[in-house]
């Protein structure tokens, strides 16, 4: 135990007897702003020496700078594929306005990838359940936020990973392998995706004497069908 605190006597709260250390108190909690002041007083013409805490934030940000600065957008591409999906964009989103985040996190991503005039299949899991179970086979969790984005059958992330990646322009350095568009939209399906069913006429019921009703084996539980047109034209520009 140091002498300066054996020197002191019980019920004193800061007296120490002759020749011990210098004056020990607890005068107030205002000493407290002057133990988070700055370290030196700087002298006039010498630099400014940081306080702690301004260090610390410099050294924050200075790390997250240069981890952002060394990794290009290629290389933050997590190992996650899709087959046959190298000359187009794969998008799982939702149109549904249940989450008003998640609603308008899809719809930035869809309009900056439509932006790029590049192939985009976009999978909406509010019309066709069976995409959400295609995801979570490629991503391997259930727990997902949307939207996923896939370029060249790469996973590149979501929103805020394709928001960045555009505004610093690495966005179009991944699509430009990728085959070009005009500003083409279907007009059979408005750009939907989908279209009704014509066996069921979007009812997901088919009736029949012998069975009476029983489910559309066509089309998916909305009574909803790919949209031929845009299948098709997909096609024919990733081929």
């Amino acid at each position: 135990m140091p002498q300066w605190i054996r020197s002191l006597k019980p019920g004193s709260c800061g007296k120490t007897t002759q020749g011990s250390a210098p004056r020990f108190s607890f005068s107030s909690l205002k000493d407290i702003h002057d133990i988070v002041r700055e370290e030196t007083i700087p002298q006039p013409g010498s630099p400014r020496s940081p306080s702690i805490f301004h260090r610390v934030k410099l050294s924050v940000w200075g790390n997250h700078w240069s981890w952002g600065h060394r990794h290009s957008a290629v290389s933050l591409l997590p190992p996650v594929v899709i087959p046959n999906a190298e000359h187009r964009i794969i998008v799982y989103f939702t149109s549904l306005r249940v989450v008003r985040k998640t609603f308008q996190d899809c719809q930035t991503v869809r309009s900056i990838l439509r932006g790029l005039r590049v192939p985009t299949d976009e999978r909406d899991l509010s019309l066709d359940a069976m995409f959400l179970d295609e995801l979570v086979g490629i991503v391997g969790q259930k727990n997902l936020t949307l939207p996923k984005v896939f370029i060249g059958g790469r996973f590149v992330g979501g929103a805020e990973e394709i928001k960045r990646l555009h505004e610093s322009g690495d966005l179009y350095k991944l699509v430009a392998g990728l085959p070009l568009l005009g500003p083409i939209v279907c007009d059979l399906c408005d750009g939907l995706g989908f279209v009704l069913c014509a066996r069921c006429d979007g009812s997901h019921k088919i009736y029949s004497q012998k069975s009476g009703f029983r489910s559309c084996n066509i089309c998916n539980e909305n009574g909803l069908i790919r949209c031929p047109s845009c299948s098709r034209m997909l096609r024919q520009t990733t081929l």
